[in-house]
C-alpha cells in the first residue's frame, strides 16, 4: 500500500491529486504545520531525513521530492498514462516541465513569501523600518520583475488546448499546478495572465482535484 505523507498547504497536494487520476489506493498520514513558524513538525524526521513533504512510503521504499515522487509512480503504477510517448516533442517538453515547476518557477515564489514575513516579522522596533525597506527594496527590484518574467513565459508557453506538454492532461500539468497555486495566491493572475487563470480553473474542476482536496483537507498558500 502506498502511504502519503501529508502536510498540510504544502507541495504533497500534487501527489494525492496524481493518485486519484491513477486511481490507486493509498493511505493518508497527515502532519500539521506549526501555527507560528510554520515549519513541518519533528515527526517527519522520522520518515526522511529532511523532515519535509511530499514523502511516500511503499514496501520497503521511503522516495522524496515531487518530480522523483510523480516519476517513480507512473513508472511503477501508470501503465503509460499521464505521460507523452518516448522520443516525441512533447515528451521532451514534459520532461522539461517536470523539472521547471521546482527548478525555475518556485524559487522567486519562494523569495517573495519570505520577504514578505520579514515586513511582518516581530523585532524590535528600531529594526523594523530597515527591515521593511529592505524587504520592500528586494521584492520591487529582484522578485517581483523574476516572478513576472516567469508568469509572461509561461502565458505564453501553454499550449492550444491549455495544457503544457502537448494537447492532453499529463502529469507536468500536476506538477506545474503548485507554482501557478502559489503566484495565484500570492500575486493574483486574473487580468493580467488569463490563460495561465484558466489553466487553474481547469484544473480545479477536475474530479481527481477534488477528490484529493476531499483526502489532504484544506489547502491555502497564502500561509
Amino acid at each position: 500500500m502506498i502511504t502519503v505523507h501529508h502536510l498540510n498547504n504544502s507541495r504533497s497536494q500534487r501527489v494525492l491529486w496524481l493518485l486519484e487520476e491513477l486511481g490507486l489506493p493509498y493511505e493518508v498520514k497527515r502532519y500539521q504545520r506549526d501555527a507560528h513558524t510554520m515549519l513541518a513538525p519533528p515527526e517527519l524526521k522520522r520518515v526522511h531525513p529532511l523532515g519535509k513533504s511530499p514523502v511516500i512510503t511503499e514496501d520497503d521504499r521511503t522516495i522524496a521530492e515531487s518530480g522523483a515522487i510523480i516519476e517513480y509512480l507512473l513508472e511503477r503504477h501508470g501503465r503509460g498514462r499521464l505521460v507523452p510517448a518516448p522520443g516525441t516533442d512533447d515528451k521532451l517538453r514534459y520532461t522539461y516541465w517536470l523539472h521547471y515547476a521546482e527548478g525555475s518557477a518556485m524559487p522567486p515564489l519562494l523569495l517573495k513569501l519570505v520577504f514578505s514575513r520579514i515586513e511582518s516579522a516581530p523585532m524590535p522596533f528600531f529594526a523594523k523600518p530597515v527591515a521593511k525597506k529592505i524587504a520592500r527594496t528586494g521584492q520591487k527590484t529582484f522578485i517581483d520583475p523574476q516572478i513576472q518574467l516567469h508568469l509572461d513565459y509561461l502565458e505564453g508557453q501553454l499550449g492550444p488546448n491549455g495544457w503544457f506538454a502537448g494537447d492532453e492532461f499529463t502529469a507536468a500539468d500536476i506538477q506545474m499546478s503548485f507554482p501557478l497555486e502559489a503566484a495565484a495566491s500570492r500575486i493574483g493572475l486574473e487580468g493580467t495572465h488569463p490563460r495561465l487563470a484558466a489553466f487553474l480553473q481547469r484544473i480545479h474542476a477536475r474530479p481527481a482535484y477534488q477528490q484529493a482536496l476531499d483526502r489532504g483537507g484544506a489547502y491555502d498558500l497564502l500561509s
